[in-house]
């Protein structure tokens, strides 16, 4: 029988940033979000009987808590932000990882890995 283990957590971080997109949109000028966090890590139990500890998890999420998201992302979306939460996941060593992030109570970008899929 195989039982897939997953973790949840949820959290949110208030972040600025501007796009630079190729039409006009209120989106080229400097504002901010209140971004709703939501990541699922899937694997083995390690020695300490956990998937990932949920400390890691927030200290990957909050880097962007309180900061200009332009000096941390070349094209800060929340596709991008969530890719780039997703890639540090997946260094530490995740079988399968979800991320999805909410840009505000509408509208929301995720992505997945999935290290079998490669």
């Amino acid at each position: 029988m195989m039982i897939e283990r997953h973790v949840y957590w949820r959290g949110e971080i208030s972040a600025a940033h501007r796009l630079e997109l190729d039409y006009e949109s209120k989106c080229n000028r400097l504002h901010g979000h209140n971004y709703m966090v939501e990541v699922w890590a899937y694997g083995d139990l390690d020695k300490n009987g956990m998937i990932i500890d949920f400390s890691v998890i927030k200290e990957i999420v909050f880097r962007y808590d309180h900061r200009d998201l332009n000096d941390i992302l070349d094209q800060p979306t929340a596709e991008n932000m969530a890719g780039d939460i997703l890639r540090n996941l997946i260094e530490k060593g995740l079988g399968k990882a979800r991320v999805r992030v909410w840009e505000d109570k509408d509208s929301y970008a995720e992505v997945e890995w999935n290290h079998e899929d490669r």
